[in-house]
């Protein structure tokens, strides 16, 4: 049965199941595994890092040998006990978080037979560890992920780059740990869940290389600082030649069937699924039909609201219904512009395809961080460009200027949660027919 439930409180509770469904004190504990008759090394990084290693601690058995270092961004941190937690940027890597990837990759080459390496994974990570090779700088490594960024290029593509420039992803920390044990506990945010793409896999085989990662940048025509183009064609040079072993010390990362993954394994224990279905339950708790449309969407965010806004017309009936999508879209950015997410861009382009009709929505990032604004994202309704005329706010212009923070801020539907310290990609509602 229908309820009374406003639109806006049913979409912010069904965000916030969403996000609850992958908080790390819930799904860490049913997969920690026993203690080895060694020790235990806990390492990591990501959005999600403080409060993973929080429910590590909680849950270790008492006497048990732990220790380690996990990274997390800023404002993101938790206090712990026996696992150290180190913030750094996001992102942009910094200094920070180089450092703290030089410490772990030294810790993990001290593990014997007997140990164990639980590595704690999330979105976020391959910027929070990125300490680059041999022969490029931080500032270049840097350069690079921001023109990528700029350039909208997704996940999947800022990962092949980033897992031949840096020193800890794309399986090294598996190889440094060679002989010991691993598990790699993982919070997804990456459409289709592969390990080797979240967090830019520290712990995965890399079935690409370096050649995947200039194809990767020609493709967006990025331009390379010298270290960066140097490296890369070295390191594809020698693969040519020798299947991967790089000249002077510059191998690529380990591929599949490398035995330094015989005893590691990567297990995905939250993601767009579960939190999703969450979602769908609020909906139907409450007496409406819930449909997830996919948990994959990706591309670009305006491109995506123009199709949800078809869908969404298509599907107008006397029965209330809730359409549900997660993945990540992108945003290719002008030089100028202004402030805002991937979430609260989508949101404004379909808030212009409805054009006033009875659809509500919501568009949030479920780390809480839109972007790099202090908003998860924003609240649509059936009025919201009627609102904003009558405030003389021009939602045409906001969105050709990339600044839908901007329109959703002075319509007061932003939306702020502060860091969830978990992340599994972004999470938009549509409510079809309820006024």
């Amino acid at each position: 049965m229908l309820t009374g439930l406003k639109p806006r409180t049913l979409l912010l509770d069904s965000f916030h199941a969403a996000v609850a469904a992958a908080d790390p004190a819930r799904v860490v504990p049913p997969h920690l595994p026993e203690p080895p008759r060694g020790r235990t090394l806990v390492v990591g990084g990501g959005k999600a890092a403080a409060s993973m290693a929080a429910a590590v601690e909680a849950h270790w058995p008492a006497g048990a040998p732990l220790a380690g270092l996990v990274v997390t961004r800023y404002q993101h941190s938790l206090p712990t006990q026996r696992i150290e937690v180190v913030e750094a940027s996001h992102p942009l890597p910094d200094g920070r978080g180089e450092t703290a990837a030089l410490r772990m990759l030294a810790m993990a080459a001290q593990l014997g037979e007997d140990d164990l390496l639980l590595a704690l994974i999330s979105g976020g990570g391959s910027s929070l560890l990125a300490a680059p090779v041999d022969g490029i700088t931080l500032k270049e490594l840097r350069q690079v992920t921001r023109a990528l960024l700029h350039a909208g290029a997704g996940i999947h593509d800022i990962n092949t780059v980033r897992k031949h420039l840096t020193r800890l992803s794309g399986g090294r920390l598996a190889q440094a740990a060679q002989n010991a044990r691993g598990l790699a506990l993982i919070i997804s945010d990456v459409v289709g869940d592969d390990p080797t793409h979240i967090a830019s896999g520290p712990c995965a085989p890399d079935p690409t290389t370096c050649v995947d990662a200039l194809d990767r940048l020609a493709h967006f025509g990025i331009p390379l600082p010298v270290g960066v183009q140097h490296y890369l064609d070295a390191c594809a040079a020698a693969g040519a030649l020798r299947g991967g072993a790089a000249a002077g010390g510059r191998a690529d990362t380990p591929k599949p069937g490398d035995r330094c993954f015989a005893r590691k394994e990567n297990r995905i224990i939250a993601s767009a699924h579960d939190s999703l279905d969450a979602a769908c339950r609020v909906f139907e708790q409450h007496g409406i039909r819930a449909l997830v449309l996919s948990a994959r969407i990706s591309g670009d965010a305006q491109a995506v609201a123009q199709q949800h806004a078809a869908l969404a017309r298509a599907c107008r009936s006397s029965q209330p219904l809730a359409l549900i999508s997660g993945g990540e879209t992108t945003v290719s950015l002008s030089p100028q512009h202004g402030r805002g997410g991937r979430n609260s861009e989508y949101l404004l382009a379909l808030a212009l395809a409805m054009q006033g009709l009875a659809v509500w929505g919501i568009a949030c990032d479920t780390d809480g961080i839109d972007g790099s604004e202090d908003n998860a994202g924003a609240l649509m309704s059936p009025d919201t460009l009627m609102r904003a005329q009558a405030q003389g706010v021009n939602a045409e212009a906001h969105l050709a200027a990339h600044d839908s923070y901007g329109f959703f801020s002075r319509l007061g539907d932003l939306v702020q949660t502060g860091p969830t310290r978990t992340n599994v990609n972004d999470y938009r509602a549509l409510l079809i027919g309820l006024n």
